[in-house]
């Protein structure tokens, strides 16, 4: 027996020796408790306020053998996800918010693998309480009706809410928002709504009270924060009407009113009562306590007063009666009650009204012819108007009132006792005019004052009115503005001017004239105002563009009005752009444009505008133009006078263009001009003479007349002085013997002699070139004589000789040797000739002051 134990032992320990050798063990958690944030989550709480995203747990387990484990999570099927993990590190994240209030407590599958073996647990995550719910009221709305009556400290209504949350975050307490005229008060922990004490309620003030309770949790976390959580509710406290307010009486003081025609049973007048406990009143019983000396009764139920006897039985003129008004209660009881006075008074029958009397008696109409615009303040004596009422005393007391056009007319006495006299008066004279209306009409009122009836008259007051002349022509504007095109042909209309009279017959028939600065190129009809040009009257814009003259109207008898025309002449295109000549002559240098110019004789733009263009050229496609400006230079490409030389294969390099000048006008008309230009290529020039012939190179005149300008200025200073000299010498107070003075001038200076080149037109471009004279020996000139003595020179001699001016233009010619001869022009010789003979006579009257 025992060697087969010991068999069996031995065959146990190798199995379990075999066994061992050859197993795998599965990975398994960590259980830390759930005190812990490691493990397998196990009985792990998490606040519901914990942000998403947050890392709230790490997963943490192991493999026997050593082997790296990975972790998973997985909820079951159809439940809300919440967490998620991260299979190596095991790190689980919120995804989800939580709401332990919805879900307090969330099942949760964690798995662990070493990739062989895989383990699953099913755990449970309990989801703590933060204070994240406010209190909620219950049995919403609050509607409460209560009487009137109850007494201070009665308990009404009892407030309940809830708050889901746990510990001091679920509690609640209450309280009530606090107003100056609260009366009522409640529990902070049973809800108890009660009437404050010292508190009554009343009907009839406030029927109606609007409470705001406030419900408010214990606080707690949330968040990291102490938080408390309230509510609000609205309560509709109805107050129910008591038995407690007397009745009263409405529309004090009473008056009533007995008349001659009365008879018993008459009514006299109606009281009225009302309980006042509106909500749930008693009826009103009404009963005369005193006063009525039998001849006055009551309904008791309507409170009408009646008469019970004839007037003619009354012996008093006023009675003054006591009537009380008594609540029924239960049981026909007569409660609290109200007393009041009615007045009565006894007088005699208002059955007269006042009446309107003419000349003929009684009358309702009354009419009268008149002109327009009385003085204010006159009376308008065509009526002749009585008023008369056949009561007594008050009955007979009226007032009289004349209705229509407000303070056109007033009327006179406006307070009438019994009878008077009806004055009607001018107030405002602007309101009776025949041109707003030929007719005014008034009604004339008499309205008793002081009488319960009021009773009334009416008048028709009718004014037919006759016209006068109180009105002068008014033009419809105070100026005119017309435009009428140039060249139109005479008697064209140019405006229609309108004024209006409003007077009629003669005086509203309007006739026009015209006067004024250009006003006789024009012609009006006297009757309809139209405005038209003269037969012979032709106009031009170009030479003149504007008018402006008056225009009368005046009525039959002269009152008249003016108004200004304002006359623009439009500017038509009927003039063509013009040249001064059909052939131009232009010498241009390479580089430097030359210009054309033509003028057009329209007045406005675009009429006048021109526009320049190259319609032909010989030879073509070597010159632009400006449109603009007319300014036509070469090609930019030819900087040369060797390209213009290979473009027209001519010695002479001249261009003959044909230029168009066209105006922008509708139809727009245009001129041709032949332009011949001389193309020419310049020698640097120096010195400042030179620089101004360059600029004057095109107007040669225009530079010898500069010149003589110049040379004019130097004789012109010359003679100052010498005037000056000779106004000093005759003032002087002391007598001197004649005496030649002689100056001679120093053998070794230099005469100063001005080189003025002189124009030659052989070639047209030699113009623009200037010899410099100094290069060249020239003679030297002898020194000048002396002046001669003083004596009367014989008119037929000549003057003596003195230091002139001289002055040569040099042309330059092309490929020949410099000539020393001088060509002059008749024009420029015959000018020098004279500037000298000027400039001699000077200086002889000018040296003469010096013997």
């Amino acid at each position: 027996m025992k060697k087969e134990k010991k068999t069996y032992a031995l065959l146990f320990v190798l199995l379990l020796h075999f066994t061992l050798g050859q197993s795998d063990y599965a990975p398994y958690f960590y259980d830390n408790g759930p005190s812990s944030t490691h493990g397998n989550m196990a009985s792990f709480s998490i606040s519901e306020d914990t942000p998403v995203g947050t890392q709230i747990y790490i997963l943490n387990g192991t493999d026997p053998e050593g082997d790296p484990v990975r972790f998973d999570l997985t909820f079951e099927m159809g439940s809300k996800e919440y967490f998620r993990v991260d299979s190596k590190s095991g790190e689980v994240t919120l995804i989800q918010e939580l709401d332990r209030e919805k879900q307090a407590e969330i099942s949760v599958l964690v798995s662990i693998t070493d990739g062989r073996n895989k383990v699953i647990e099913t755990v449970r995550v309990f989801v703590t309480d933060a204070n994240d719910e406010p209190p909620e009221f219950l049995n919403l709305p609050f509607i409460i009706d209560i009487p009137e009556d109850t007494a201070p400290g009665s308990s009404i209504y009892r407030v309940q809410a809830a708050d889901r949350d746990m510990g001091s975050g679920g509690s609640v307490s209450y309280y009530l928002q606090t107003s100056p005229f609260a009366k009522f008060t409640i529990g902070g922990n049973s809800g108890i709504l009660r009437v404050k004490p010292g508190e009554t309620l009343d009907y009839e003030t406030t029927p109606t009270h609007f409470v705001t309770v406030v419900a408010k949790d214990g606080g707690g976390k949330y968040k990291e924060k102490h938080q408390v959580l309230t509510s609000t509710a609205t309560m509709t406290i109805n107050v129910l009407d008591a038995q407690d307010m007397p009745p009263s009486f409405i529309g004090t003081p009473y008056f009533g009113y007995v008349y001659e025609v009365s008879v018993p049973g008459s009514e006299i007048f109606t009281l009225y009562a009302k309980d006042g406990d509106q909500g749930n009143p008693n009826p009103i019983h009404y009963s005369i306590m005193n006063g009525s000396d039998g001849v006055f009764d009551i309904n008791s139920t309507s409170g009408c007063i009646t008469l019970s006897t004839f007037p003619t039985l009354l012996r008093n003129e006023l009675y003054e009666i006591i009537v009380k008004a008594s609540e029924v209660g239960p049981n026909d009881q007569q409660q609290d009650y109200d007393v009041t006075t009615v007045t009565i008074r006894v007088v005699d029958l208002n059955n007269h009204p006042p009446t309107f009397y003419g000349q003929n008696g009684p009358q309702s109409n009354f009419e009268v012819t008149m002109y327009e615009h009385p003085p204010a303040g006159e009376i308008l004596r065509g009526f002749k108007i009585t008023v008369n009422d056949s009561d007594q005393g008050a009955n007979a007391k009226f007032k009289l009132r004349l209705v229509g056009p407000s303070r056109v007319l007033r009327v006179v006495p406006q307070t009438v006792l019994n009878e008077a006299q009806v004055t009607i008066i001018v107030e405002d004279t602007s309101g009776i005019d025949y041109e707003k209306g030929r007719t005014l009409s008034f009604k004339l009122l008499a309205v008793e004052i002081d009488t319960p009836e009021r009773f009334s008259a009416t008048a028709d007051i009718v004014i037919n009115l006759l016209d006068t002349n109180d009105n002068i022509p008014k033009f419809t504007s105070e100026y005119y503005i017309a435009r009428v095109p140039e060249n139109s042909p005479g008697g064209s209309s140019v405006v229609c001017v309108t004024a209006n009279d409003p007077d009629s017959g003669p005086w509203g028939e309007v006739k026009y004239t015209i006067y004024g600065s250009g006003s006789d190129l024009f012609a009006i009809n006297r009757t309809s105002g139209l405005i038209s040009t003269q037969p012979w009257t032709s106009l031009d814009a170009e030479v003149r563009s504007k008018y402006n003259f008056y225009v009368k109207a005046e009525d039959s008898e002269g009152k008249y009005s003016l108004s200004e025309v304002f006359v623009t002449v439009l500017d038509m295109n009927d003039h063509s752009p013009a040249f001064d000549e059909n052939l131009l002559e232009k010498t241009m240098i390479i580089g430097s444009p030359v210009k054309v110019e033509a003028v057009d004789e329209d007045a406005e733009s675009p009429n006048n505008v021109i526009e320049y263009s190259i319609m032909t050229a010989d030879p073509d496609n070597a010159f632009d133009i400006n449109a603009d400006t007319g300014e036509i230079k070469l090609k930019p490409y030819i900087k040369t006078m060797e390209i213009v030389q290979n473009i027209t294969k001519q010695k002479d390099c001249k261009w003959s263009l044909v230029v168009q000048a066209r105006d922008r006008g509708s139809p727009s008309f245009s001129t041709t001009a032949v332009v011949n230009i001389d193309i020419t290529e310049a020698t640097p020039l120096k010195g400042p003479m030179a620089a101004f012939l360059m600029k004057s190179r095109d107007s040669p005149m225009k530079a010898l007349g500069i010149v003589t300008v110049v040379i004019s200025l130097l004789v012109g200073v010359t003679a100052l002085i010498s005037a000056a000299m000779y106004m000093r010498n005759s003032k002087s107070n002391r007598i001197t013997p004649a005496r030649r003075i002689i100056k001679r001038r120093p053998r070794d200076q230099q005469p100063w002699i001005f080189n003025m080149p002189v124009l030659k037109f052989s070639n047209p471009a030699d113009k623009f070139l200037i010899v410099n004279q100094e290069r060249s020996p020239r003679p030297k000139p002898p020194p000048p004589s002396a002046p001669p003595p003083p004596c009367i020179t014989r008119q037929y001699e000549r003057p003596r000789a003195v230091p002139t001016i001289s002055g040569v233009l040099a042309s330059k010619g092309s490929k020949k040797p410099k000539s020393h001869r001088r060509k002059e022009g008749h024009m420029s010789s015959a000018l020098v000739s004279e500037l000298k003979m000027k400039l001699e006579q000077k200086m002889i009257e000018s040296n003469q002051g010096y013997y």
